[in-house]
């Protein structure tokens, strides 16, 4: 029998629940670096990343070849029955890459949203406190602290009732309607409103937000957190899920500042797209939690950190955070090129990190309005053409690049040449 996306979409819709969101229609048969191919056999450019896990590309030789090998030996015995030497060695390397100063410890887990919990788990036991602060706009997970903890009530938060208390939020600066210092003046209120300085245990940011838009959090803001945390025995967690693992050109987000955070939450890339997330510490604070407290059946899977330590030699070895700035540095020119271009549907010019870039689409030319809604269509007509795309920010505007670090110049232009397409036709 031959399959075909419509069939499959009727299945998908009959035997899955419409909770879990697929954007494209396209149902994958084969992938190799940052190409894809469906069940029909039509090709696409992968500037998704498998929302970016794939940092190294789809089916990276070494990647494979790390799997191969470690499934000849073992697939699982639960690192909390019998351990084994891979969980040791990739936490070995990240202890040394972490980006702080001191000993370090690092626990594994499988899902982004696992490696949040567990450092405010970490956190809360450290410090003896409850309190979470966290930021608008930013994307932390879907399990209910994860949720609780994410700045973004549809679809996050709205269906699910009553979520874990003692979240609060503060506006996270954008540069334009909130300023850094709008937000250190709503962390004063809400040490004085509602919650004192010394019940806070930790203070969760992404370097740059995914969900939220790419927006880089400030290194003022950065700096401001971390004297605040230390004043006050707060612990600085960076959400490094998404922009972790060379994709800013450093091999953390948070290095661009010079801040040094006390727990580092991981995952998406690190794993070479198997199932792998953790979180990295300061060893006095990962020790806080005692025997039995953290863990998971699944947590630090034996090939997924096979392939984790083929991912940090491919970074290495292929110089992928070089790769990221000369990729970013493309793909803002492409971008530069369609913001001053007046016979495209509107955008603004690019924002990001390294090769985690994003620009909205906008009402006007040179005005900041953003097109409300507006990046799903673009999204789905890039599809139509060849093209896997994302959108994201909060009011649905934003389209991000997240192609792997592995693409050829050839495919990346080829990508940005089908968008600059989809914006032609969609301004006519």
């Amino acid at each position: 029998m031959t399959l075909t996306n419509k069939d499959l979409l009727a299945r998908r819709n009959h035997a899955v629940p419409r909770g879990v969101t697929t954007s494209t229609p396209v149902f994958a048969d084969r992938a190799e670096n940052a190409e894809l191919w469906d069940v029909e056999g039509r090709r696409y450019v992968d500037f998704a990343g498998g929302i970016a896990v794939l940092n190294v590309g789809h089916r990276h030789p070494k990647v494979l070849e790390a799997v191969r090998a470690q499934l000849d030996r073992f697939t699982h015995t639960a690192f909390q029955v019998s351990a084994y030497e891979p969980y040791i060695a990739l936490a070995e390397k990240l202890n040394a890459l972490a980006p702080f100063e001191g000993p370090a410890k690092t626990i594994f887990f499988s899902t982004g949203g696992e490696a949040t919990e567990n450092a405010v788990k970490i956190a809360r036991a450290a410090t003896g406190r409850n309190g979470i602060i966290a930021f608008t706009g930013g994307f932390h997970g879907r399990t209910l602290l994860a949720s609780a903890m994410t700045g973004k009530v549809k679809p996050y938060k709205a269906p699910f009732g009553t979520l874990p208390g003692e979240v609060y939020h503060l506006p996270f600066p954008d540069g334009e309607e909130v300023q850094v210092a709008d937000t250190l003046r709503m962390l004063d209120f809400l040490f004085a409103a509602d919650l004192p300085a010394s019940s806070v245990a930790a203070i969760i940011i992404e370097p740059v937000q995914g969900e939220g838009g790419f927006r880089v959090a400030p290194t003022e803001l950065l700096v401001a957190l971390r004297r605040i945390c230390d004043e006050h025995g707060i612990k600085l967690v960076a959400d490094e899920v998404q922009s972790g693992f060379a994709r800013t050109g450093r091999l953390f987000g948070i290095e661009h500042s010079g801040v040094q955070p006390d727990l580092v939450s991981v995952a998406k890339s690190m794993g070479g797209g198997l199932p792998l997330s953790g979180v990295i510490g300061r060893a006095e604070l990962m020790d806080a939690v005692g025997p039995g407290g953290l863990g998971g059946t699944y947590g630090g899977a034996p090939l997924a950190c096979a392939a984790g330590l083929a991912v940090l030699d491919i970074i290495r070895d292929e110089k992928l955070v070089e790769r990221a700035n000369t990729i970013g540095e493309n793909l803002r020119r492409h971008i530069d090129r369609l913001h001053a271009n007046r016979k495209l549907l509107p955008v603004s010019r690019a924002r990001g990190l390294g090769a985690m870039i994003a620009f909205d689409i906008l009402e006007e030319h040179d005005k900041p309005g953003v097109r409300a809604g507006a990046a799903a269509a673009i999204c789905a007509r890039a599809c139509e053409k060849g093209l896997i795309l994302l959108s994201c920010g909060t009011q649905g505007a934003t389209i991000r690049i997240l192609v792997p670090l592995t693409a050829s110049d050839a495919i990346i232009d080829e990508g940005m040449n089908i968008i600059e397409q989809v914006l032609a036709e969609s301004a006519a």
